[in-house]
């Protein structure tokens, strides 16, 4: 039976302290894993030593010339899996927090044909994460959950989980369009529209030990302002589409 190709793009931005480390991990259990595998990390315009990294210890990598967000970094990495005609793309931090032994839960449904795209959540009943985040960010993750279930009829847990999966429906239209500002709540609206089939798996996630969150805790009110218009604005442009 033919084995699909999967690869993981792991977006990292100023992650010099911690990225050989977690490649070390990916590189390891591909070598040892049942899946035909490959990794490639974006680097995204990282103003730290992290390209002199990469290059130093060999690691498949493709550098931006200039910091495009997360959502340009994994868009780019989606358009490396589609040019090279990869059966599943999984997105896969570059901090160290999601954890590479829970793939076969992230992929299972969509090699049974189950569903063309999963999600990696905390807080599904088989989750065996203990680390949730912090009490605000949770209760901000329940405010985006319910906006999306009220938009689109569909619940989504853990909305801001950047660990997920897609097959090749999903390569190509990341490809042609990812969001670039909120991509993981907003990407759903545009998921959903398109008739795609989500689940949502659980999985075990780490907390970050190296580098800073993308997300800036002093200004979580205006954070939340703005992935909700987004949310809103990307659900009204599909229904008019």
């Amino acid at each position: 039976m033919k084995k699909e190709k999967i690869l993981l793009i792991i977006p990292a931005y100023n992650e010099s302290e911690g990225i050989v480390g977690v490649v070390d991990k990916v590189a390891e259990y591909c070598q040892n894993s049942p899946y035909d595998i490959d990794y490639l990390v974006i680097n995204d315009g990282s103003t730290d030593n992290e390209e002199v990294l990469l290059l130093q210890h060999g690691i498949h990598h493709v550098e931006l010339i200039q910091n495009l967000g997360i959502g340009g970094a994994v868009q780019t990495g989606y358009l490396y899996a589609q040019r090279w005609g990869y059966d599943i793309a999984v997105q896969y931090d570059g901090d160290g927090q999601h954890d590479i032994e829970s793939l076969p839960n992230l992929i299972s449904p969509i090699i049974n044909g189950n569903a063309d795209f999963t999600v990696g959540s905390r807080f599904v009943s088989d989750s065996i994460s203990d680390f949730k985040s912090t009490g605000a960010r949770q209760l901000g993750i329940k405010i985006l959950s319910l906006l999306i279930k009220w938009t689109s009829r569909i619940k989504i847990k853990d909305v801001t989980s950047g660990y997920r999966a897609g097959n090749r429906k999903v390569i190509n239209q990341f490809a042609e369009r990812y969001p670039s500002k909120y991509p993981e709540p907003e990407s759903y609206m545009h998921l959903f529209a398109k008739g795609i089939r989500v689940q949502e798996v659980g999985v075990r996630m780490f907390e970050r030990t190296t580098g800073e969150s993308s997300i800036n805790l002093r200004k979580a009110v205006g954070y939340m302002i703005d992935v909700s218009l987004s949310i809103l604005i990307a659900a009204l442009l599909e229904k008019g589409e």
